[in-house]
């Protein structure tokens, strides 16, 4: 295990960070930038890490979204199903 005396991890100045989270709100560009930075070897281990963890919480929201998705997509067909058919029999 490492302690603050032997660890040679640079620390990652403001300017890389403001330019870090500058790229992460472009669309696309952000997703394969954190790819990028969270796979590098020569990427800073702190930029890495904090790649690694979006990309993670990222992967977990689609999965999210899909079980969501199928869930209330089945729901809407199994009650379009069972609605009246208001083209062939126009009673209100």
């Amino acid at each position: 295990m490492e302690t603050p005396e032997n660890n040679s991890t640079l620390v990652v100045s403001v300017s890389d960070w403001l330019i870090t989270l500058l790229v992460s709100v472009i669309p696309v560009v952000n997703i394969i930038m954190f790819f990028v930075w969270a796979f590098r070897r020569k990427t800073n281990p702190n930029k890495a890490n904090l790649a690694k963890a979006i990309l993670i919480w990222l992967a977990i929201s689609i999965i999210i979204w899909a079980i969501i998705i199928v869930v209330f997509g089945t729901a809407l067909m199994g009650f379009m199903g069972t609605s009246p058919d208001f083209i062939e029999n126009p009673q209100y």
